[in-house]
């Protein structure tokens, strides 16, 4: 049987060397705002992550630093800070393990790991202040929580890596040495609850997406809000984009297997029994028509064929060795990150003990289903309109929820470019498909520099910024 590879086909990208100053400044006006002490709060968009994993490139391109540095060509202008890792490798370690790991790369035909190690660890701590206290991973508890920058709290697995590099000390909170910093101007992405549930396939791997109740992310985001809202005079609360309609979810197609026709062949010996069993339990009253109907496997050809996935919803009949499988469909969405692993043995060595997606079902954690993806959705129109409610007076909302979904549906129109959703050629998703590039990420600054002019009259779009002069892809090595 052959292996399934994500195949894009190559042409021209733009990869380049970073550059932390891409475009010659004019001189600008901070309006009625006052950007002297502008700090930003958030998750990994915030921070810079792009290519799934944070480094020092990506972080110089991150829409906050970019934003800081039109901003410091003002008449209030001052100085912005981030807590840069140590390489352009990517990823960290904690007590000498990798944590994460490098970022991606376009090898020509897809993303593909740098190869090295990081060399940044969580436990080097390089306390701030810092300006851009967003860290990957950072939800809204962790915004406000003490323990979540400790080494302690690292050692027990409870604490951010990034954060705990960079606190102010072990009981200290992302919000506290936010405010520390007695800030003129802020940036916050209430929280990254719905990057993380929904990036793992909504899955048990992380925690129910809570929204409601004193330990629900609500009532972390709105508190975070009126934290600062009491101590900052302005700033920019931004809705949340909906990780569905990201390049994660909408660039493996729902029937990626390709097989030969003897390999077709040995499969549907295995679909032929699989679907009498179907047959036997509807028979005795245990599965109704309908489920039966959605169950059944189609027989394999040669060719293109849906992906074989779990799905937790249907009867459990896995005392009687049946297991919850169904053909994938156009509803459902396979993550990306899936598609190394499809036609590969379960125990990477012998196909007679499974091939995942397609005699053993993909599992929960690379697939949304409808029923997934619909929940994400409806916690989604809850959440954000509970913070364009949050937002206090004399503050802008900035609705990153529908920037994410113009660049998925028409295209972002920016300068003389328009950004689309495909992976590696589209412009504004980097190769982890979610995170922005540093082009789309330059896209991000320009669209909320130009809500920042329209609210406090500055004049920061006058700076020139050209969204073409950043790049969308980095070399292996740099």
């Amino acid at each position: 049987m052959s292996l399934l590879f994500l195949a894009i086909t190559a042409c021209d990208t733009d990869t380049e060397e970073p550059n932390s100053s891409v475009f010659e400044y004019t001189q600008v006006f901070s309006g009625n705002a006052d950007f002297s002490s502008y700090v930003a709060m958030g998750g990994g968009v915030t921070a810079g992550m792009t290519d799934n994993s944070l480094f020092m490139a990506g972080q110089m391109g991150s829409y906050p630093n970019i934003m800081a540095s039109v901003m410091s060509q003002t008449d209030t202008g001052g100085e912005f800070t981030q807590p840069y890792v140590d390489d352009n490798v990517g990823g960290i370690n904690t007590f000498g393990d990798q944590f994460w790991g490098p970022r991606l790369f376009f090898d020509g035909a897809g993303p593909a790991q740098v190869p090295g190690t990081p060399s940044t660890e969580a436990t080097n701590v390089v306390p701030g202040p810092y300006s851009n206290l967003a860290f990957p991973f950072a939800n809204a508890i962790v915004n406000v929580a003490p323990g979540f920058g400790s080494l302690e709290g690292l050692a027990a697995g409870l604490a951010n890596p990034w954060y705990v590099r960079a606190a102010s000390s072990n009981d200290a909170t992302i919000l506290g040495d936010a405010l520390m910093q007695q800030p003129t101007f802020v940036t916050f992405v209430p929280g990254n609850d719905f990057a993380g549930y929904t990036l793992f396939g909504a899955s048990d791997f992380t925690p129910p997406l809570e929204l409601e109740g004193p330990t629900g992310m609500l009532a972390g985001v709105v508190g975070t809000i009126q934290a600062l809202s009491s101590s900052v005079p302005n700033g920019v609360i931004t809705t949340l984009p909906d990780p569905t309609v990201s390049a994660t979810f909408n660039t493996v197609p729902y029937n990626a297997i390709p097989l030969d026709e003897a390999t077709a062949n040995q499969v549907n010996a295995l679909v032929n029994l699989y679907n009498g069993g179907l047959q036997f339990f509807q028979s005795i009253g245990q599965l109704t028509a309908d489920e039966v109907a959605l169950r059944t496997l189609a027989l394999r050809v040669a060719g293109d064929n849906p992906v074989l996935i779990s799905d937790e919803t249907l009867t459990d009949l896995s005392t009687a060795e049946l297991p919850s499988w169904r053909d994938a469909n156009e509803n459902d969405k396979i993550s990306l990150f899936a598609a190394p692993s499809l036609g590969v043995p379960v125990d990477g060595v012998n196909p007679a003990n499974g091939i995942w997606g397609v005699t053993a079902g993909l599992p929960d954690f690379g697939v949304l289903i409808p029923s997934e993806i619909d929940e994400i959705q409806t916690k989604l129109a809850t959440a954000n309109a509970a913070i364009a409610a949050s937002v206090p007076s004399g503050w802008a909302l900035f609705d990153l929820h529908a920037l994410f979904n113009e660049v998925v549906t028409t295209g972002l129109q920016v300068d003389e470019y328009t950004m689309t959703g495909d992976l590696v050629f589209g412009g504004f998703f980097s190769l982890d498909g979610f995170h922005p590039t540093t082009r789309g990420s330059a896209a991000i600054a320009k669209r909320m520099m130009a809500a920042i002019d329209a609210t406090w009259g500055s004049t920061l779009l006058d700076s020139g910024l050209e969204i073409g002069d950043y790049p969308t892809n980095y070399p292996p090595s740099m």
